[in-house]
């Protein structure tokens, strides 16, 4: 059964940009962000889920890098959607006493 996935999209200014982009890593349900300028994609970085901390400084400082070329940008975020609960077995039907 595939993963469900959803996708968020966001405007934010260039001097915002990492720290945006830190809030979603730290988030952990975030699959692939994408920073677009207009209808053109800057920058794409996929996610593995469970890898923090020292992994994502490189992929900062290329955001950072980024954020200081760019006044405005999108930022779009895969999700994995949130598992859907299993569905109800219903009850077996009441024992009705045989006299």
């Amino acid at each position: 059964m595939a993963d469900k996935t959803f996708w968020e999209t966001t405007k934010v200014q260039g001097d915002r940009v990492v720290e945006t982009v830190k809030t979603l890593i730290h988030e952990g349900n975030v699959r692939r962000i994408v920073i677009k300028q207009g209808d053109r994609t800057v920058a794409e970085f996929p996610l593995t889920a469970g890898v923090v901390g020292a992994v994502f400084a490189p992929v900062l400082a290329a955001i950072g890098a980024l954020a200081a070329l760019v006044n405005e940008c999108g930022i779009a975020v895969e999700r994995e959607a949130a598992p859907e609960p299993p569905a109800e077995t219903p009850a077996p039907p009441p024992e009705v006493p045989v006299a």
